[in-house]
């Protein structure tokens, strides 16, 4: 066809001849190609299914973004000055709106790329005879889909964000007033409560407070936390989607639903932890205890936020539950620092230091006794020999300059406090020693 074999150049020129003419000819099919291609994705996504709505913008985005990518192939514009279809926004901030992960989004391009490319080597093959041409023509137009994809994807993904952030403040303007209601315990209709909190009143409730210890502030970071209680309300069960409702950009108080039944709910707190730990560094999650009807609402609220008060002061606590007794006492200790800090002081003695060696013979003495005085059974808790925890012992009672049964309450109420408050209830480090 084209008279021998041909130079570079004229390769090249050929290949982008013959794209240009496959991206025209495609483009006379819009519609169809479009329509083809959103009922293969509306198919891959099971999230979809059912919403009108959300189908219908899908099919939008799909034919416009076929479109404007056959224009950027027939007329090879600079991927630099495409910008993404109305539609395709339209359609990435109705998915933040109803709360539709962004996985769903991405998955539509990866399937729309992948058919798409079938159908153009295909329409390559039916016109080009000549094979090295057609390869070339297959290459062009494989790097200009992906450079489009990557283009298009990054934009709608960055507006999905953007939405999600004003939709859950807009949101939230109308909850926050109903919230506040409800949490005060006053006079309200629980029927117009579930409605302005989009939320049943009428079943168990688990308590959390989610929050970044350090925080930037970027926007993504409170659709990290609402994510995170996803994760966390599929491990235990939940029946039905959360409460979710920010307090600023890096801290929110959410509410897990569990159903209507009395039955007993266990959390795995190791499964929380390594979920925690998968949504990302710094991030913090505080749990009440489950409880029923809107009583249990403000209850279960409420021992989330004494949780999250010890764990802002522990500062290293990945999760902390309401659940354990030591965080019930401490929630109750870190009200009055002052006190605590006296009552420690007092207590402790020589022990009430901030350092190394001093923390590892408080926490060894505190499970010495709460093993009974028993050298062995404390010995299997903080896996030591038993000769290593006598010797511990000794020397904080040493250090402590009274036996163990003087004071012993305030003795083990005060170790409580230093394991979970730590620096806050005690002296400034002076040094390093070893135990």
């Amino acid at each position: 066809m084209y008279g021998g074999k041909l130079t570079p150049e004229q390769l090249r020129q050929a290949a982008a001849t013959r794209v240009t003419r496959v991206a025209r000819t495609m483009g006379a099919d819009v519609s169809g190609l479009g329509t083809r291609l959103h009922a293969e994705i509306a198919e891959s996504i099971p999230e979809l299914r059912g919403d009108d709505v959300i189908l219908e913008l899908l099919r939008a985005s799909t034919e416009s973004n076929v479109e404007t990518f056959l224009h950027v192939a027939q007329h090879n514009i600079l991927i630099e000055e495409v910008l993404p279809p109305s539609a395709a926004i339209e359609y990435a901030r109705r998915l933040a709106q109803r709360g539709i992960s962004a996985n769903a989004l991405l998955r539509a391009y990866r399937v729309g790329q992948s058919r798409l490319l079938e159908w153009v080597y295909a329409e390559v093959a039916r016109q080009e005879t000549d094979r090295d041409v057609a390869f070339v023509a297959a290459q062009i137009l494989q790097a200009t889909s992906f450079a489009y994809v990557d283009r298009v994807a990054e934009a709608v993904i960055a507006e999905y964000e953007s939405e999600r952030e004003r939709w859950l403040a807009n949101r939230n303007t109308v909850r926050a007033a109903m919230l506040a209601t409800v949490l005060s315990g006053k006079g309200y209709d629980v029927g117009v409560a579930e409605s302005a909190l989009g939320y049943r009143l009428r079943q168990q409730h688990l308590g959390l407070v989610l929050w970044f210890a350090e925080s930037d502030g970027v926007p993504g970071e409170l659709r990290r936390l609402e994510s995170l209680v996803a994760a966390i309300g599929e491990s235990v069960d939940a029946e039905g989607q959360a409460l979710f409702l920010p307090q600023d950009r890096s801290l929110a108080w959410c509410w897990i639903p569990l159903g209507r039944t009395a039955a007993e709910h266990r959390l795995d707190l190791d499964a929380i932890g390594s979920l925690t730990e998968s949504a990302g560094p710094g991030i913090r999650v505080a749990l009440g205890r489950p409880h029923a009807a809107a009583p249990g609402f403000r209850t279960t609220h409420q021992e989330a936020q004494r949780a999250h008060a010890v764990a802002s002061i522990a500062g290293d606590l990945r999760v902390t539950t309401f659940d354990d007794p030591d965080v019930q006492i401490c929630a109750i200790l870190a009200r009055d620092l002052d006190s605590t800090r006296s009552l420690v002081a007092a207590a402790l003695g020589g022990l009430a230091v901030d350092e190394d060696g001093a923390a590892q013979l408080r926490d060894t003495l505190l499970a010495f006794l709460r093993a009974k005085n028993s050298y062995v059974a404390a010995a299997e808790v903080v896996h030591l020999h038993k000769n290593t925890v006598k010797y511990r012992v000794d020397k904080a009672v040493s250090a402590r300059g009274r036996s163990l049964d003087e004071d012993r309450l305030n003795l083990e109420l005060a170790l409580t406090a230093c394991r979970y408050l730590g620096p806050a209830v005690l002296p400034h480090r002076i040094g390093q020693s070893r135990a």
